[in-house]
């Protein structure tokens, strides 16, 4: 053994005796056999109300991510978890702690929500830089033509911005059929009729529907999100107030 391994020798040997509260051999003095006990240091006693220590990655595996929540949200329902004094809460429905959702829905609105407790997941859904199309039904008061449609298209100058171009069309008859009725329905009117159009958007402000239609002359009286992204809440078969899990990804998945 070279002076190197000598050394390093005697180092861990002091090391050693010294732990154990031996007196370490002297330089050049092998250890004895019975020298060789068992080596074994105490982990100090956490203090009482101390956190706990942080356990090192290479133990602790990452947490799986949680999938998205889709709820179908009823109409009147406000789009927070405390509760109200008067409407219904997302609490009623979601029970799942932690979880907020991805963009809000207006109370007189209804239809899909997207809940996650991923900030950035959360925020790729929301928010319009993202450009996640949100579709939208809308049953107006009186009775739009192509003209309207285009106008809507093109976007709606609403006096404190100008909607993005988006897509406008009129819901077939056989579509509406498949539309829960709403609790409590709208008020009808014999003498004036009303019309479904459908608009895809990917900005999403503050009531901006209804603000385009009432824009281009007819007020919205029924609003339903019924889509977001590749997810529409009628595959996905829930009722007003029903929710389900779906992938992360499932948003961008292609449509067939």
């Amino acid at each position: 053994m070279d002076w190197r391994g000598r050394s390093a020798l005697a180092a861990s040997a002091f090391i050693l005796s010294t732990a154990r509260g031996q007196q370490a051999p002297s330089p050049g003095v092998a250890m004895r056999e019975t020298d060789r006990k068992p080596l074994c240091i105490k982990m100090p006693h956490p203090r009482p109300g101390a956190l706990p220590r942080a356990c090192p990655a290479r133990l602790c595996p990452a947490p799986l991510p949680m999938p998205l929540i889709a709820l179908n949200k009823p109409f009147g329902t406000i789009c927070q978890f405390s509760a109200h004094e008067t409407r219904a809460s997302l609490g009623d429905f979601v029970k799942v702690p932690g979880v907020y959702p991805a963009g809000r829905l207006d109370a007189d609105s209804e239809g899909l929500l997207l809940l996650t407790d991923d900030g950035a997941l959360q925020a790729r859904i929301a928010e319009p830089r993202h450009k996640l199309v949100k579709r939208y039904w809308a049953q107006v008061e009186g009775a739009p033509g192509d003209d309207t449609l285009a106008r809507l298209a093109k976007g709606v100058d609403l006096g404190d911005y100008v909607t993005r171009p988006c897509r406008a069309a009129f819901v077939a008859e056989h579509d509406i059929d498949t539309l829960w009725p709403r609790n409590p329905p709208i008020r009808y009117r014999a003498a004036i009729p009303t019309t479904w159009i459908e608009l895809a958007i990917t900005e999403g402000k503050n009531r901006q529907v209804r603000r385009m239609t009432a824009g281009v002359g007819f007020p919205t009286l029924r609003l339903v999100r019924v889509a977001i992204g590749a997810l529409d809440v009628f595959s996905l078969g829930l009722a007003p107030g029903e929710s389900v899990d779906v992938p992360a990804r499932s948003p961008w998945q292609s449509q067939r």
